[in-house]
């Protein structure tokens, strides 16, 4: 496709040491790709790991990036904060807009920027349900950020619209509000309205409102990067043309009409802008916690946990949250955890059949997630063995010998006759599955 001068790629689906051919290939053409993270969670109360901010930096070093991207978001709760257990979102979750979640989240942010060899930039996310007792507007609190860590912030406007449609908030507000000389670049995607409710599913066609938020801030700044999120559903290559196409249309007419307002300056640019250095704009280092830095992060852990709590294990809605709007966030995540799963782990849907996802949302209720996907698949595969299902004996079987081959304390035998039996069922397996 002509005119594609960079591409983003999910940090944690990658392998430095192995990446994708495709990957290799748009290198070779000299197309630039930003890692972008999700499961750091820079909201979160707890610092971030150390292990998945070095992996965010391999990542960045092997794809050659001018910067990486992750989101103002926390994806877990729970743990020595809380003296609870961890519970994990597997999605990223609004961040209370107080001065405690500010405090932490910029914090949190200094320490990921010493960690990392590029520019650290930062989305606002997509969310279905709003805190109670909020302090600041989205675009305040944006700005706050940036002015305390230098950091750069990535401005998804599908979000803006999804925030819009789900909590009331005034896309354009949130722009007047925002430094839009801290914008690194600026996120398009696609989603779907149903009962009332904006899902940002990064699958389907872009909406026009989506596009008229993006027409407005190109009227106010000259956006240095416009990247078009699609994860799945691909339509034919005539139609993604068509989506990018639209998406330079709303630039432009931004463009023209702050040329309008504002006299002839210069144009925005789709392009990317060119790698800068760490240094090109400072932040305070991270320091060390104080007890009310402490205090705060202990706050914010308890409101945190309470809430993914209500919405992964069951347990009652903290106070002032909407309970319909937590209940439409809970079969959400349920449903995401399924699809996911599914993904990570293919021959379970072959194994159960159609009663695979019933089954898993039947789990899911009752067993919040507390590791990432491979380990949900695995416990979900227990917890069905435990209870005697599947009822069909050689479906039970077959799901027996996958969690075998992949739970066991010690790796399966290798000898000859077995490793043929094996390669003989993953066989059967994918004729089924065909």
């Amino acid at each position: 496709m002509p005119g594609i001068d960079w591409v983003e790629a999910v940090s944690e689906n990658l392998c430095p040491g192995h990446l994708p051919e495709s990957l290799v290939r748009l290198r070779e053409r000299g197309v630039t790709v930003v890692p972008h993270g999700v499961a750091l969670g820079l909201g979160g109360a707890e610092r971030p790991d150390a292990g998945r901010l070095t992996a965010l930096a391999e990542r960045a070093q092997a794809l050659g990036s001018p910067l990486v991207t992750e989101h103002i978001a926390f994806v877990r709760a729970g743990g020595p904060l809380t003296a609870s257990q961890r519970l994990e979102a597997g999605h990223l979750l609004p961040v209370p807009r107080t001065r405690d979640a500010l405090d932490v989240l910029c914090e949190n942010v200094r320490i990921a920027q010493d960690s990392l060899p590029v520019p650290l930039a930062v989305e606002n996310i997509a969310a279905l349900v709003s805190w109670p007792d909020e302090e600041m507007t989205e675009g305040q609190f944006l700005y706050e950020l940036a002015d305390r860590t230098g950091v750069r912030l990535l401005i998804d406007v599908a979000n803006l619209h999804t925030n819009h449609v789900n909590r009331g908030e005034d896309p354009a507000e949130a722009l007047g509000e925002l430094p839009l000389e801290a914008i690194a670049y600026v996120h398009v995607a696609g989603g779907f309205e149903r009962d009332g409710v904006w899902h940002d599913s990064h699958a389907h066609p872009v909406a026009q409102p989506v596009l008229d938020i993006l027409t407005d801030l190109a009227s106010r700044v000259a956006p240095p990067g416009v990247l078009l999120e699609r994860d799945e559903n691909f339509p034919a290559a005539e139609e993604l043309e068509g989506e990018v196409a639209a998406i330079r249309a709303a630039v432009e007419k931004g463009r023209v009409s702050g040329r309008a307002s504002v006299g002839d300056e210069a144009a925005p640019s789709v392009r990317p802008a060119p790698p800068v250095s760490a240094s090109a704009t400072p932040a305070r280092a991270a320091r060390d916690e104080t007890d009310a830095d402490r205090a705060a992060r202990q706050r914010l852990a308890l409101a945190q946990t309470a809430l993914l709590s209500a919405l992964v294990a069951g347990t009652p809605a903290p106070e002032g949250f909407d309970r319909v709007r937590l209940g439409v966030q809970a079969r959400a995540l349920a449903g995401k955890r399924a699809d996911v799963v599914a993904k990570v782990a293919p021959e379970l849907p072959v194994i159960l059949g159609a009663g695979y996802r019933p089954a898993f949302l039947e789990y899911a209720q009752r067993r919040p997630m507390t590791g990432g996907y491979r380990r949900d698949a695995l416990d979900f595969a227990e917890r069905l063995l435990r209870d005697g299902r599947p009822r069909d004996d050689d479906a039970r079987r077959e799901l027996r010998e996958w969690w075998l081959e992949r739970e066991g304390p010690v790796p399966r035998s290798e000898r000859s006759g077995v490793r043929w039996a094996r390669a003989t069922r993953r066989v059967l397996l994918r004729r089924r599955a065909a």
